[in-house]
């Protein structure tokens, strides 16, 4: 058999086995999501979701987390610690069990847990998998006594020792992130905190407390709300600058297996923001507990004003996102046996969890409505002035339809389209001024690239509805080309592009038009910056010449580096131009700094943390200056390493 022969045969011997751990370490995205800094942070929540899992069964009070220099993590509970004892199936500690076995926990059937976030069993074992080392210690609070073991790389470096009495209760664990595994090991101070105040608001009564111990001056945090999901509300909407038109409404509902509550509230804001949570697990693509809230809130409201006599016989009902203009939600369901869409955990799929949060808002939110007659006639007349918007605006866009003739076969007149037709191999270039629109349209590839510009600052839409949308004479011909629709009647199916790239200026000016874009992207086009399809290109700032050397810099510190390469050991002189605006570029140096996809760097917006994408936009391009001001000057420190 010839060598080509070996290395094409496919047998019995190319089937691989990875025992233990190793499949973790071989393919650490399968688990963790990517084995980038969003992965890393991940590990500390598997150890926290754990804890959180005792607090959920009602045995522990108190959450740990420091992170120590060298990125060293600690986390601490005072729940009842994992049983000592040989587990009768595999004969080693139940310990080890947990910590060097995939899928061991207990979650998966008996009495351990009547609910948990850890569906799937591989939180410990995971994060004992990908850590350099790994130390456990159980203090058992069945036994008395301390139990303790150390791992390195997944592997049990001794059996589980029996260290000797103990008054405590609880489980501490400590890890050192693989530097072999992940990309970084710098945990993200920002995310983790998010993260665990969140489960504090989910969790009302347990005390979770957040040390940094890295900076020169370290920095505790501690989080404690009695007031559980009414307070997350509370924070949310004083974070995103809304002002509350009443007070917190609150309903819940427990069953024998499981256990609904919802903390609402309506504000001065045009826009929704709901956030829903399944055993503590965040499900930002939402899932049948919040299907059936929307569903259940919008009869609710609507058969109170049919009641009342509030909508006429003749009045068509309220839509939903009527009755959900200005509104903010927390739902939070706990369940013993969730069914989530895939390993991220981010939709609920229990059917059963319709029914139960319909009928908890049907029957207690009628009930509220009826004794707070004041309270439900402002959530009235908010969601009366919304229908009114949305008929305005429906007007408003048939008028444009009819101005410009066939929707299918009319585009913008600016609008430079490409031949290709398929959005998987297209992209649509947003670019600020004529001049710059000219240089591109003359320098891109026409097949698949198509060209819009823009001329002068667009409506600042945090503070417009929709009706005004329509007809802005510099929104129109963006929502025209990208063909989706805006709002409720926006559908990401008949996007015509499947990259919208924004192309300013690399100035204030230009960050001013990228923040309008990206806010009315944020705010009326949701679905395609939550999908990936917005971006931002990079321009350059400098073009740095030598004769018929060429180099083109996007940062101070790239200028400065092929200045020295350049001028040589010699000294010589090196040709510096600093770019004021993308107009400045003639077609080819734009297709060859910023447009060939060979060479160019464009930046994916994504959306990490919606309650502070939604905080963030509404400081930024709110009435309220003082915020702002906080915001910038908070944020300066940055500004040196922007590349926008």
């Amino acid at each position: 058999m010839s060598e080509l022969q070996k290395e094409n045969t496919y047998d019995e011997s190319q089937i691989q086995v990875l025992e233990g751990l190793e499949a973790v370490r071989k393919r650490p995205g399968m688990y963790i999501g990517s084995t980038s800094v969003k992965g890393l942070d991940h590990l500390i929540y598997e150890i926290v979701d754990n804890a959180i899992d005792e607090a959920l069964a009602g045995f522990c009070h108190n959450i740990s987390v420091v992170i120590d220099r060298g990125n060293i993590v600690t986390v601490t509970d005072d729940g009842r610690g994992i049983p000592p004892g040989l587990h009768p199936k595999m004969g080693i500690s139940t310990i080890e069990v947990v910590y060097t076995i995939l899928h061991a926990g207990g979650k998966f059937g008996g009495n351990g847990y009547k609910v948990s976030g850890g569906l799937h069993g591989v939180g410990a074992s995971v994060v004992n998998a990908l850590s350099e080392w790994l130390e456990v210690r159980v203090f058992d609070s069945r036994s008395g006594r301390e139990y303790c073991q150390r791992y390195t790389r997944g592997k049990p470096e001794h059996p589980v020792k029996d260290i000797g009495p103990t008054d405590r209760s609880g489980t501490t664990v400590t890890f050192k992130p693989d530097a072999e595994i992940f990309e970084t090991i710098e945990f993200e101070y920002d995310s983790v905190l998010k993260r665990l105040r969140e489960q504090a608001f989910l969790c009302a009564g347990v005390r979770i407390t957040y040390t940094d111990n890295r900076p020169d001056e370290p920095v505790t945090e501690e989080f404690f709300y009695e007031g559980g999901i009414r307070s997350f509300v509370e924070f949310v909407n004083e974070s995103r600058r809304a002002e509350p038109l009443h007070d917190v409404i609150y309903v819940s509902r427990r069953e024998e297996s499981c256990f609904a509550e919802i903390a609402l509230q309506y504000t001065d804001s045009y826009n929704e923001l709901i956030l829903s949570f399944a055993n503590n697990i965040h499900t930002t693509e939402g899932g049948t507990h919040e299907q059936g809230f929307k569903t259940a809130l919008t009869s609710a409201i609507n058969d109170y004003a049919r009641k009342y006599k509030i909508l006429k016989d003749s009045d068509a009902n309220m839509s939903g996102e009527d009755v959900r203009e200005g509104l903010c939600a927390v739902i939070n369901v706990r369940l013993s046996e969730p069914e989530f869409e895939g390993q991220t955990k981010t939709k609920l799929g229990n059917s059963e969890m319709r029914g139960v949060v319909s009928s908890l808002v049907t029957d207690k939110l009628s009930e509220f409505f009826e004794e707070n007659p004041s309270v439900v006639r402002v959530i009235l007349d908010k969601a009366m002035t919304a229908q009114r918007a949305r008929e305005a605006a429906r007007k408003a866009r048939d008028l444009t339809r009819r101005k410009s003739g066939l929707e299918s076969a009319s585009l913008p007149g600016k609008l430079a389209d490409c031949s290709e037709k398929d959005p998987e191999l297209t992209e649509i270039y947003i670019v600020e001024g004529d001049s710059a629109g000219g240089s591109a349209k003359d320098g891109r590839e026409r097949r698949f690239q198509a060209i819009l510009p823009l001329w002068g600052k667009m409506l600042n839409v945090e503070k417009a509805r929709v009706d005004k949308i329509y007809g802005n004479q510099k929104l129109t011909p963006i929502i025209t080309a990208l063909g989706t629709g805006i709002g409720a009647d926006f559908d990401i199916s008949k996007l015509r592009y499947g990259k919208v790239i924004i192309m300013a200026d690399a100035d204030v000016d230009g960050s001013h038009i990228r923040t309008l874009l990206l806010t009315f992207f944020y705010r009326f086009m949701y679905p395609l910056v939550e999908q990936g399809h917005v971006y931002l290109a990079m321009p350059p700032l400098f073009k740095l010449s030598r004769g018929k050397q060429i180099r083109y810099a996007y940062t101070e510190d790239q200028r400065e580096l092929y200045s020295r390469e350049l001028s040589g050991d010699g000294g010589a002189k090196v040709d510096i131009q600093r770019y004021k605006g993308l107009g400045e570029m003639d077609p080819e140096q734009l297709w060859e700094t910023t447009m060939d996809p060979r060479r160019r760097t464009i930046k994916k917006v994504t959306l990490d943390d919606a309650v502070e994408a939604d905080r963030t936009f509404s400081i930024l391009m709110g009435d309220d200056v003082d915020p702002r001001r906080d915001f910038i000057e908070q944020n300066a420190k940055y500004v040196e390493n922007l590349d926008i």
